[in-house]
């Protein structure tokens, strides 16, 4: 059955509406499940600290300690639970992750290279100048292996704060943070492909190089069916487990093989239901050709997204956060930091603000890129300081960086605190911010 593309009568501007609120939408619902999953992070890290600073402090280790073994004939895998959340089910967070990459790359921010360019450089500057601190700060020490830590930006906690300040933020302001965010990710994921591995198997590389290329064939040929496309997932997560490659670079690599154009050219869900309506006697065939069609006209990346990106952000990250936040807190610890902790939270708090707002004046100052409308360089420091909440992937990158428990420890409290203050500090100066907007508003007005 085809679906007749139908005659409209109505006004071009209306098309026109229509068709940005169908290009928001996506960004939309990614800001709403970001910003939940923030309280829901919040929730989770509070829950991790208290067991672990409670009088039943020994179950928490014995319980992320528990181990897991799995047997597949002569194949044994086996791993603590810990382990087993931060690299297998994380790996479906870096799922999501690689395919918001794409998309952004394809349809999204990243796709103008003059809209992409300041984020671009702020995050860049956000890269650079944190990591350069920290190893300014723990060079030669044990600690110097951790400089990745403090680089990364945590997109669900950044928003969240975001979220919290409703209109006081305007949406250039939340889409820059979103765009920087991402570009911060694409660099943690270089990070941790390139830097933090372990002895490479070039054979097993190979497997995993062979597997990625068959499921982009897949897509390119449009085999699509659901079961085939986890079955190669799997044993491409495995063989880049077993290769010395961090695990989860499997998620980033199926999340930017995942099409983010549509197989079909866009319908009007009103001439969908046109159709259906003047076709009562339709049957299953009829049906089912429809309904390909209506799914052919949403991006793989855009379906899995949708529905994947609730689970990760309320499921998957909140018990990461439990079972990598659950630190022993300790008087010593605040009242003589390391030079971890001082390094990851002076990098977090000082580095991040300083990289994203000196860089973007460079960027705007040489004519690279210009401030978005409604942005002023108020609110580029106020997401520079939000930016310091390095949370989700500090802490992941926290567990490559050190095998030492004092290390991660000190790594992990620096995190932690530098978080709530960045967020603080984001949150007072965007304040601030507003009300400067609202009074100049005023005095213009009166």
């Amino acid at each position: 059955m085809a679906v007749p593309r139908l005659a409209s009568a109505r006004p071009s501007f209306l098309e026109s509406d229509r068709a940005l609120a169908r290009a928001t939408q996506p960004f939309a619902r990614f800001l709403r499940i970001e910003a939940a999953g923030g309280i829901l992070l919040v929730a989770a890290t509070i829950a991790a600290l208290v067991w672990a600073n409670s009088p039943w402090q020994a179950s928490y280790e014995s319980f992320w300690s528990t181990n897991v073994q799995l047997e597949f004939g002569s194949y044994v895998f086996e791993e603590d639970l810990a382990h087993l959340v931060n690299d297998l089910l994380m790996a479906l967070f870096f799922f999501v992750v690689g395919m918001e990459i794409k998309r952004e790359l394809v349809v999204g921010e990243l796709r103008d290279r003059r809209a992409v360019a300041l984020p671009a450089m702020a995050a860049l500057g956000g890269m650079i100048v944190p990591a350069s601190i920290y190893l300014a700060i723990n060079a030669g020490g044990d600690g110097a292996d951790g400089w990745g830590i403090p680089m990364a930006t945590d997109i669900a906690f950044a928003l969240g704060v975001l979220a919290l300040l409703g209109s006081r933020v305007p949406g250039s302001v939340k889409v820059l943070l979103l765009t920087l965010a991402i570009v911060d990710d694409i660099g943690a994921i270089v990070v941790i492909a390139v830097f933090y591995t372990d002895d490479l198997n070039a054979g097993l590389l190979l497997v995993g190089l062979a597997l990625a290329v068959l499921v982009a064939v897949m897509h390119r040929v449009d085999v699509i069916y659901p079961p085939l496309l986890v079955i190669a997932g799997l044993v491409l997560w495995l063989a880049v487990y077993e290769s010395g490659v961090h695990a989860t670079i499997a998620g980033v690599i199926m999340g930017l093989l995942t099409p983010a154009r549509p197989l079909q050219t866009e319908l009007e869900a009103e001439e969908i239901v046109d159709v259906l309506e003047g076709r009562p006697d339709l049957c299953a065939d009829d049906v089912r050709v429809t309904s390909t069609l209506i799914k052919g006209s949403v991006s793989a990346c855009d379906r899995l997204i949708e529905s994947l990106h609730p689970w990760t952000s309320y499921v998957i990250v909140p018990i990461f956060a439990l079972a990598n936040a659950g630190i022993i807190l300790s008087a010593d610890a605040i009242s003589s930091p390391s030079a971890v902790l001082t390094g990851v939270g002076v990098a977090l708090v000082v580095g991040k603000l300083a990289g994203v707002v000196g860089f973007s004046w460079l960027a705007v100052r040489l004519g690279l890129a210009r401030l978005p409308a409604g942005t002023r360089w108020g609110h580029v420091i106020g997401i520079g300081a939000v930016a310091g909440i390095g949370f989700t992937v500090s802490l992941f990158i926290t567990g490559l960086a050190f095998e030492s428990d004092a290390l991660q420890d000190d790594a992990k409290i620096g995190t932690l605190v530098a978080s709530i203050v960045a967020a603080a500090v984001g949150a007072l100066i965007l304040i601030v911010v507003a009300r400067d907007g609202e009074s100049s508003a005023a005095s213009e007005s009166g």
